[in-house]
């Protein structure tokens, strides 16, 4: 490689080390090296190979050069422009990911329609496929069909591809139906602090779960004559939480009572699933789960998940920010009626079409037109709350939002350890954002947005709100390293360029 290329490889690999928050001592201990060797690979004064390169990529889970897969390292944006004309939902990422950790229930074929084309997909699926799972697009790519080995090879399981997906832990549920013991990685995905996995442990070990954690790895031993006699108290209303137990419920010989459950979207599609596949439950859209299981499950099966109301969120914002006039169809409203009503109390100028039903049959949809308004900032603080409140992960796009308002917003993100730090990020775009305290942010508005070269936080929907904040600054930005925005984004630079943005993929190399 020429001293310019080597320079411009260092360069990167700074960028991502410094803003994962490591020192170089941390990513030597990781790639098994001295902190010097990576002094001087990101001063550029010392030749790498790409298996190297590839090795610091998933140190840092960010995308440094693009090996051999697609998928776009940054975006440059010409801000300032207006959207217009329609875009529609895309699936949900988070049930899509629940559905397809399901499938291990199934010896059957199972068939999801639509799924969404995004990373956290395809680890799930590269999971999956190590351990003798069938899996293959279908339908012009459209479609993904699923069918299970009659035994699984967990010893031969992806352990890269699980480590950068969370949604691994729900493999628990399934596998505890299907083995005496086994092993898989620690969940990994989004940087947002440390998120304790005890609830799952609580809610599993009254199906005989037990577990312990050592060496990257969670060692599984089930114990038969466990079952629960009593019902489930989770001692956290989280979505995976939830559908961990479920997976776990489904296919116990009996009845189970799952209270203080989340009943959000993800949790909905989940439980339709379910009653295809054969397993009754009762309460669905309640905080109390009843669940009739059945002990083995061998279904053809072919289910739709519905549209995924934070992307929904994401493209209203963008219409917002941008001052737009857009339309956004396939809206799963009623898991934004909170955050709909907060916005139009802004003062947030919108039209709904009738609902109608979305492909599960289920999720009530309509098409939602945002139009240009002057917004005020709301008179109470936004903060999350379980279904139905503003939802956990749509609170980073009222930073976006807030800053475009008059007044001051105060953001309350009291969920995650971090993820507010990363909202401050907007401050490089113009915006004025003061961080209180770890979870809390004080928005002042309205911003006079100004174009900026940055990386991309390594917190998913953070990232989605830095883009937003480019897409309405005048001028060109550079976004770094957008790997994140892929795990949970399907095309998502194309779909806005449809509707007027003016967005590019490149590589640096």
């Amino acid at each position: 490689m020429t001293d310019d290329y080597l320079a411009r490889i260092g360069q990167l690999i700074r960028d991502a080390r410094q803003h994962r928050g490591w020192t170089q001592v941390k990513l030597a201990e990781a790639l098994g090296t001295s902190q010097s060797a990576v002094n001087r690979i990101e001063r550029g004064n010392q030749n790498i190979s790409l298996e190297m390169i590839a090795r610091i990529s998933e140190a840092l889970d960010s995308e440094i050069v693009s090996l051999g897969y697609s998928g776009p390292m940054h975006l440059r944006v010409v801000g300032g422009r207006r959207l217009s004309g329609s875009i529609d939902v895309k699936t949900s990422k988070n049930a899509c990911v629940a559905l397809l950790c399901a499938s291990l229930l199934n010896s059957g074929r199972t068939v999801l329609r639509r799924v969404a084309r995004i990373e956290e997909v395809f680890r799930i699926l590269e999971v999956l496929s190590s351990i003798g799972v069938r899996a293959r697009w279908i339908n012009d790519g459209a479609d993904l069909e699923i069918v299970p080995p009659a035994e699984l090879d967990l010893e031969a399981i992806d352990a890269d591809a699980a480590r950068r997906t969370r949604s691994i832990i729900m493999f628990l549920g399934p596998l505890l139906h299907r083995m005496d013991r086994f092993r898989i990685p620690y969940a990994g995905g989004c940087d947002l602090g440390t998120r304790t996995v005890q609830p799952h442990m609580i809610a599993l070990r009254r199906f005989g779960l037990e577990i312990t954690a050592t060496e990257g790895l969670y060692h599984a031993v089930v114990e038969r004559s466990v079952t629960p006699d009593a019902p489930i108290v989770l001692t956290e209303r989280g979505d995976t939480v939830t559908e961990n137990a479920l997976l776990a419920a489904a296919r116990h010989d009996g009845v189970t009572v799952i209270r203080n459950a989340s009943s959000n979207y993800m949790v909905q599609d989940l439980c339709f699933f379910l009653e295809q596949l054969g397993v009754r439950v009762e309460g669905i859209g309640t905080t109390t789960l009843t669940v009739h299981g059945v002990p083995e499950i061998d279904v053809d099966v072919d289910y739709s998940p519905s549209e995924d109301p934070v992307e929904a969120m994401s493209l209203l914002a963008a219409a917002v920010v941008t001052e737009s006039e857009l339309t956004v169809c396939r809206v799963p409203v009623e898991f934004l009626e909170i955050e709909l009503a907060v916005l139009e109390e802004m003062g947030l100028d919108t039209d709904r079409s009738p609902e109608y039903a979305a492909d599960n049959g289920r999720t009530r949809l309509v098409d939602l037109t945002v139009r240009p308004s002057k917004l005020e900032a709301p008179a109470d603080k936004i903060h999350p709350m379980p279904f139905p409140g503003i939802n956990i992960d749509n609170v980073p796009f009222f930073a976006a939002i807030a800053a475009t308002a008059e007044g001051q917003t105060l953001i309350h993100d009291w969920v995650y350890d971090n993820r507010a730090i990363y909202l401050t990020d907007l401050n490089r775009l113009g915006g004025r954002l003061q961080l209180l305290d770890p979870h809390r942010v004080l928005v002042e508005g309205p911003t006079r947005w100004r174009a900026a070269e940055m990386m991309c936080p390594p917190a998913l929907r953070p990232a989605v709100v830095v883009l937003l904040g480019m897409l309405a600054a005048e001028g060109t930005s550079v976004l770094r390293n957008v790997y994140v925005i892929n795990r949970g984004y399907e095309d998502l630079a194309e779909r806005l360029n449809e509707v007027g943005a003016q967005i590019e993929t490149f590589r640096d190399i």
